[in-house]
């Protein structure tokens, strides 16, 4: 018995241990056209910014059809794939945001926590070059071995050293707090 759980027989165990019962973790991958948008105020009116492009992957545990874990998760999205549909509004976005000289916004988490079917997941948000560790509340959607997370994060524009964008002189004013949302799905 004393050889069993000696260095190699306790992997060999924990290993076996696994392999019976299901638990093993896999990598599933961001799948296509994600929802992610921000959207806020300014003196004129609400603007919304969506995009339905980014990259990204999830280390995950799955138990009868949902996840069970989030061991690790990554999602890159484009600054410049976020657009309001005029030309205008999407310069001054693109300059606030800097993506001159930081190209993606990237969340990575650091660990995860579920209570029923929501996920406290907190991690890393980068935005123009800025990182904050933020913790944000995502409702799980499971079906088909799709897994999907929806959910959004508050924020404001200077916690990310970012001015808020002016128009027209300075009579149009972005607001500084801002929401992202997103509705992401991993396969």
């Amino acid at each position: 018995m004393r050889q069993l759980f000696s260095g190699k027989g306790l992997f060999v165990f924990a290993l076996f241990f696994a392999a019976q019962y299901g638990i093993a973790q896999k990598t599933y991958q961001l799948q296509s056209k994600p929802e992610l948008a921000i959207s806020g105020t300014s003196t004129l009116h609400d603007w919304s910014m969506p995009s339905s492009t980014a990259t990204g992957s999830m280390t995950a545990v799955e138990n009868g059809g949902k996840l069970s874990s989030i061991s690790a998760m990554t999602i890159t999205m484009p600054a410049e794939s976020i657009t309001s549909g005029k030309k205008g509004m999407d310069k001054k976005a693109y300059e606030a945001l800097k993506t001159d000289k930081h190209k993606n916004v990237v969340f990575t988490l650091k660990s995860a926590s579920k209570s029923g079917n929501n996920w406290t997941l907190s991690g890393t948000f980068n935005i123009a070059g800025v990182s904050k560790t933020v913790s944000i509340t995502a409702q799980e959607s499971s079906s088909g071995g799709v897994f999907g997370l929806k959910g959004s994060y508050d924020f404001k524009l200077s916690d990310y050293k970012i001015t808020p964008p002016v128009a027209l002189m300075g009579t149009v004013k972005t607001g500084d707090p801002v929401k992202m949302t997103f509705n992401v799905k991993f396969k």
